[in-house]
């Protein structure tokens, strides 16, 4: 009786722990929650960003300094070296020359001088690719100074007289074509319906 009890709780005892065994389960690796750094395609940084439409570039104002007369020095050569490869060049927008000069003159020498000047850039323009039918020559005289063509005391002044020798260049640029709007599949689809039905036999 006493082997008997001892084989019925050792089988009690090998059943409970098989029991437990399966109520056991492998632990999980907890997994990493998402953050706000998580990436999804649709975020704003993977939206395709529109092209920006080119525009095109700013007007062009520069000043060409002359000495006594017209003739151009190796410094407002270089200038115009650089005017001509402009981008604003290349645009093909009009040319405005407007001729200067100091007091030091009567006023129809002046006059004179200063459409002299103009010319003489427009000469150079024209010399180096840039179509005469752009540009366009304006006179002034000594009527727009830059500068004061006399010190207080009425003497020349040599420097202000210099900054009033010039050609002030402008170049304007063309406003852009606007592009022709490109139909809808709608649209596209709806004429080529009604082109079918107007070729149609009829019946």
């Amino acid at each position: 009786m006493t082997v008997k009890r001892s084989l019925t709780a050792g089988l009690g005892l090998a059943l409970l722990g098989a029991l437990a065994a399966c109520g056991e389960t492998t632990p999980q690796t907890p997994q990493p929650k998402p953050t706000g750094d998580a990436k999804s395609i649709f975020r704003p940084e993977f939206q395709i960003e529109p092209i920006a439409k080119e525009r095109p570039p700013q007007p062009l104002d520069t000043r060409i300094f002359f000495p006594e007369g017209s003739e151009l020095t190796e410094a407002a050569r270089a200038e115009l070296a650089t005017v001509v490869n402009s981008q604003q060049a290349a645009a093909g927008g009009p040319i405005v020359l407007r001729g200067h000069a100091d007091a030091g003159g009567n006023d129809a020498a002046n006059l004179r001088i200063s459409r002299e000047r103009a010319e003489a850039v427009r000469s150079f323009l024209v010399d180096n690719g840039i179509d005469e039918a752009r540009i366009s020559v304006i006179a002034f005289g000594e009527q727009n100074p830059i500068a004061p063509n006399a010190l207080p005391d009425g003497t020349p002044n040599e420097e202000g007289r210099a900054r009033n020798r010039r050609v002030d260049l402008h170049i304007d640029t063309p406003a852009p074509v606007p592009k022709s709007k490109e139909p809808t599949l709608a649209e596209t689809l709806s004429a080529a319906a009604e082109r079918e039905a107007s070729v149609a036999p009829s019946e």
